[in-house]
């Protein structure tokens, strides 16, 4: 298949990487920018450890922080495997999204232990931090990236949908399928999308592409990578 890669481009690399491997081609055209945040070094006296959702959150943390002794609380394996490439050793992946990450924290730490700094994004929704509040536990959250959706379809996405140069698209979370509809729309290219299959990493990502008369929408049976993936195999 001809797959559409919308992730930010280091992670869009990683992806065609696996893509490759099973077989497919992939069309790398990031919807979503990532931006890091400069500043000074974080302070993290009182952390136990750092609650990581996104490989982004990773390569944020570590421009601002010099230690890798903390243990990493990692979402899921993309997440976890940053966090181990960056030098941390003590990594522990929920292998599933944030929910799952919330309910796994208990098991890996108690809530009197000290502080856990999440590394987030702007755009966070913050539910991470209120489930692990309420169940007791000191959250800091640190804002180190911003992530901005692109105005207008990447050229390349453009003349491959044109063209039917695509067979499937890869959606990582609600916003990105959201940005990919509305910019598909905008590019007066609904009868386009009508030929691919959509790939979404959840259900709320899915809901974003009412919008398009798809071929397919398909869901991941978990919210990871290798689970989105299977989709294009079904």
């Amino acid at each position: 298949m001809r797959v559409l890669v919308t992730r930010p481009q280091d992670d869009a690399l990683e992806t065609a990487a696996l893509l490759k491997t099973r077989g497919h081609t992939a069309i790398i055209a990031p919807l979503l920018n990532v931006t890091y945040r400069n500043g000074p070094a974080l302070d993290l006296s009182g952390v136990q450890a750092i609650l990581a959702t996104s490989a982004n959150g990773i390569r944020a943390l570590v421009r601002r922080v010099g230690r890798r002794d903390l243990p990493v609380f990692a979402v899921g394996p993309q997440t976890a495997q940053a966090a181990s490439e960056a030098g941390f050793h003590q990594v522990k992946n929920a292998d599933g999204d944030a929910k799952t990450l919330a309910k796994a924290v208990p098991g890996w730490i108690a809530s009197g232990e000290g502080t856990l700094l999440h590394a987030s994004g702007s755009e966070g929704n913050g539910a991470l931090a209120k489930e692990l509040s309420a169940a007791g536990y000191r959250i800091r959250t640190e804002n180190l990236y911003d992530v901005a959706a692109m105005e207008a379809l990447p050229a390349v996405a453009r003349d491959a949908l044109s063209n039917a140069g695509l067979d499937a698209v890869l959606l990582y979370s609600p916003r990105s399928a959201r940005v990919f509809c509305d910019l598909v729309v905008r590019a007066g290219l609904e009868g386009a999308a009508s030929r691919l299959i959509g790939a979404c990493i959840s259900r709320a990502a899915a809901v974003h592409l009412e919008a398009l008369i798809m071929h397919d929408v398909r869901i991941a049976q978990r919210p990871n990578q290798l689970s989105l993936l299977d989709c294009l195999d079904r």
